[in-house]
């Protein structure tokens, strides 16, 4: 082994440190920023060191590469400075896919030009071939969704139509394994690999996306890891088997969280039927101001934020609102559902934007036995997360789904902009119970009348 070949291991060795080390930072809010610099750092010195690999180096190799680098570096940055945090979701459903997409043509290079690669690395590029098209055909119809550029689609058959793609699919795997060279062959596996992806995610219904976006990371790690099996680049194996092994621990929480199995997310068209039968009790308004007074004087307030708070960019004015109450001796907290929003951790992020501490931020497993001792409970552009039916309607679609407790607080309030069903598209119950008011608007004009309510009542 030359000192070369030495010192370029020990980079990946500590580039997957680095990435160990980041992944676990960026499990808590207080340290995530430190944890993306680490796995940056990573990232950045496994990308240099491969410069070093034999074969790299050629004239015409480094003029595609920096190349590709400074258009994609370009891209990302004007992107990722001008993107809304409500298109946050979308952004990572797309950025996702590029990874499968990039993972499918590394493999596609080493079937036609890689010579006379061994058994196992063939098996394993037509494997990550496969999963990485999926992936990358299935994150961007996720895209077109969360930009509402297209609705679920669903047609008689269609489980039977995708177990067709699927037999197709697994079909010219195995041809593309008996003849990696075959340029035809090829040709149509990737095409109908992307055609998977395509037929596997129409049918999932909106409120599906944050676990379909974690399924989609995790097969993005595994066809990565896949990849750098076949190139014998450790720091693509390691980086892949976390993004994998991560992905698929977060798609089987979200899953958990909305009690229910990965099989029924793909295939059971949820929130796409509307549920018979209508739910007892009428819708009570409430104002702006008398909503500060009932909050203004309380002991505990807990807030449940949902997506149209995303929607409405209403997080400043929301924190504005609940430092005026604290100021006053109320008790704030906010209690996060794990699907709330249009990705893991959504809620958790614009709260943070908007410079919400840390402790005051909680879990449902946390928070959810103090919505009983809650004064009153204010929910902002949540919908099914909060729907007492996932306890008591075995005829609901959510039914079983661990939800937040906000109808057990003394009193409720709800900020919605209309008198529509959320985005699952089932009724929810909690809208019509006794305790219950609702403060219909959009959600920052909403909180700017709370704020000078308070100011007002308050002093």
């Amino acid at each position: 082994m030359t000192l070369v070949h030495w010192l370029i291991q020990a980079a990946y060795f500590i580039a997957a440190v680095l990435f160990i080390v980041g992944l676990k930072r960026m499990s808590s809010p207080r340290t995530a920023r430190k944890g993306f610099y680490a796995a940056g750092a990573g990232m950045l010195l496994a990308v240099v060191v491969t410069f070093f690999l034999p074969g790299v180096g050629g004239a015409t190799n480094l003029i595609l590469i920096f190349i590709a680098l400074g258009a994609g570096g370009v891209v990302a940055w004007i992107s990722g400075r001008r993107v809304q945090m409500t298109a946050m979701p979308q952004m990572v459903a797309l950025y996702n896919g590029m990874g499968g997409g990039a993972a499918a043509a590394i493999a596609a290079k080493e079937l036609i030009y890689g010579g006379e690669p061994g058994a196992g690395a063939i098996v394993l590029a037509v494997v990550g071939a496969l999963i990485g098209a999926v992936s990358f055909s299935g994150s961007v119809v996720a895209f077109t969704k969360l930009q509402g550029w297209f609705s679920a689609l669903r047609f008689r058959g269609q489980n039977f139509f995708n177990a067709g793609v699927l037999a197709a699919a697994a079909l010219f795997a195995a041809l593309a394994i008996i003849y990696p060279g075959n340029g035809g062959v090829l040709f149509i596996f990737f095409l109908v690999a992307l055609v998977l992806g395509i037929a596997a995610t129409v049918p999932v219904g909106g409120a599906d996306m944050p676990v379909l976006i974690s399924l989609y990371n995790a097969m993005t790690g595994l066809a990565v890891a896949f990849e750098g099996y076949v190139l014998g680049n450790p720091a693509m194996i390691i980086a892949g088997m976390i993004v994998g092994a991560s992905g698929s621990l977060l798609t089987w929480l979200m899953a958990k969280a909305m009690n229910r199995s990965l099989a029924n997310v793909l295939f059971a068209g949820f929130g796409e039927t509307e549920v018979a039968g209508e739910v007892e009790g009428s819708l009570k308004p409430i104002d702006a101001g008398d909503a500060a007074a009932m909050m203004g004087y309380a002991n505990h307030v807990i807030i449940v934020p949902g997506y149209g708070m995303a929607v409405a960019q209403a997080q400043h004015k929301v924190w504005e609102f609940v430092k005026l109450l604290r100021d006053h001796g109320v008790k704030v907290s906010f209690a996060i559902h794990p699907v709330a929003g249009r990705m893991p951790g959504h809620m958790n992020v614009l709260l943070a934007e908007a410079g919400v501490p840390y402790d005051l931020i909680h879990d449902l497993e946390e928070i959810n036995e103090e919505f009983a001792t809650a004064d009153v409970a204010l929910v902002i552009g949540a919908n099914d997360v909060v729907n007492p039916a996932a306890r008591t309607n075995k005829s609901s679609p959510i039914y079983g789904m661990p939800i937040l407790n906000a109808d057990k607080a003394d009193n409720c309030i709800v900020v919605k902009r209309g008198k529509g069903r959320g985005f699952a598209g089932v009724e929810n119950e909690l809208f019509f119970r006794d305790n219950t008011r609702m403060l219909y608007g959009d959600a920052q004009d909403v909180a700017a009348q709370l704020i000078q309510s308070a100011k007002e009542l308050l002093g």
